[in-house]
């Protein structure tokens, strides 16, 4: 089993920035990649950026040059640099772990982008 903890959503203004992070605790379960997704009001879930084991991220086409993932100093954490937030970026965001057998889910953390 794993456990997904995030922290850093809040409310910003237009152009502002937040920083999401998240910890996976556990034991006996590799973890392959981790990742952020985001779920607006009516729609659905949606990958925002995720980074590999390895450190290889990639990102949707709607955040590139705006928004940064990595690895945290400590293992299975993983942090998401949110800059120039648009109203669109509002969502609940929610941290995956990746694991060979199955996906995990935190609960989620709320971004509001006041405009």
């Amino acid at each position: 089993q794993v456990q997904l903890v995030e922290s850093g959503g809040g409310l910003v203004q237009t152009g502002g920035s937040l920083r999401l992070s998240c910890a996976a605790s556990g034991s006996g379960v590799s973890i392959n990649a981790m990742g952020w997704y985001r779920q607006a009001p009516g729609k659905q879930r949606e990958l925002v950026a995720r980074i590999t084991s390895g450190g290889t991220p990639n990102y949707a086409d709607s955040v590139k040059g705006r928004f940064a993932i990595g690895r945290g100093y400590i293992k299975n954490t993983v942090y998401l640099q949110m800059n120039s937030l648009k109203p669109e970026d509002a969502a609940v965001y929610y941290c995956n772990a990746d694991t060979f057998a199955k996906d995990y889910w935190g609960k989620g953390t709320l971004v509001t982008v006041s405009s």
